[in-house]
Parts: C-alpha cells; structure tokens; sequence
C-alpha cells in the first residue's frame, strides 16, 4: 500500500525503469496549494489502447511483473488523486516514451503526505541501474530549489553501489533540503 505520494513517485520510476527508458526525469513541486509531480521518461511509450490497459489492472500484461497477475500501479495513484480532489494526466506516444503528472492539494485530508524527499531520491538513485536520472526539487515555503543528476553524482563519488557511495549522496540529499 501507498502511505506517502513518494512511495507513488517510486512506483512510476520503477514503470519507467522496466519500460527499457534511458532517461528519467522527475520533479517534485511542494507548492503553497498542493504536491505537484511530474515523471516523464523516453521508454517504450503506450499506445491508448495500452494505456486504458494500464488502468484496469486485471487486464494488464502479466508479461511485466513476473509472479504477478495484475498491475495496480496506476490504478492505485489516480484513484488517491480523485479521492483527494487532486489532478491526474498521462500521456505517451509509443516509441517515445510517457509523461505522467500528478497533484495533491494540501487543502484536502486525503492527500497523503510527501514523505521523506531526500530518502525517496536515494532510493530512486539505486533502482535506476545504467540509466540518467534528474531529479528536480522545489519547495515554495522557503525558496528551496535544487537539481540531481546521476551521471554527476556518480563521477563526484562512484558507483553508487558502495556503501560509503550511497553514504556521500544520501548525506549530500539531506543537505539539500536544509
């Protein structure tokens, strides 16, 4: 289950990540009036037909997630929206790749909270294997903006698979936040 629309950010990079996307990018807007986020990748890309798919998790792919007979991903992140009296748009073009963005107002009780930024990145950092990721970052409240990107976090620390690597970065997230 979902607790915090962070774990909904890592769902949708996980998708990208198995939609073969060799750049990923992600914004996340902590806006006065709501969380806005926005994924877009340049994987595979949906067809309509594919996409409607998407939403009915009893008629997705099981080809996708081995051991699963459905996909509740996107079902789960529009229904949270629609509770919440949030935004959802998708949109893909097949061969190019899928742009999903979503909002939460802070106004409603049932938007979920952001959860913990910096531990989202992070573990967004280590799913990613090969490919570029950017992560973007603001926050309306106190004018706190920053960019991520993997390729220059892995040349200033290595592979991001040692612990003293993941170490730095995390370090590094959480001191962008302050």
């Amino acid at each position: 289950m979902h607790f915090a629309i962070g774990d909904f950010v890592l769902d949708l990079i996980q998708n990208s990540v198995e939609a073969s996307s060799s750049l990923i990018e992600v914004e996340i807007d902590d806006a006065t009036n709501g969380v806005h986020v926005r994924i877009a990748d340049n994987g595979c890309g949906m067809s309509p037909d594919e996409i409607n798919k998407a939403f009915d998790p009893l008629k997705n792919s099981a080809a996708k997630h081995p051991g699963r007979k459905a996909g509740f991903g996107l079902p789960f992140i529009k229904q949270a929206v629609e509770q919440a009296d949030g935004s959802f748009r998708i949109r893909s073009e097949k061969g190019k790749g899928t742009e999903v963005c979503f909002s939460f107002p802070k106004s409603s009780i049932d938007s979920p909270p952001l959860g913990n930024v910096p531990e989202l990145f992070l573990n967004a950092l280590n799913m990613v294997g090969p490919r570029e990721l950017i992560l973007r970052r603001r926050r309306s409240s106190d004018g706190l903006s920053y960019e991520v990107k993997k390729s220059e976090l892995v040349e200033a620390v290595g592979d991001l698979t040692s612990a003293s690597s993941l170490l730095l970065v995390k370090q590094y997230l959480a001191s962008q936040e302050e």
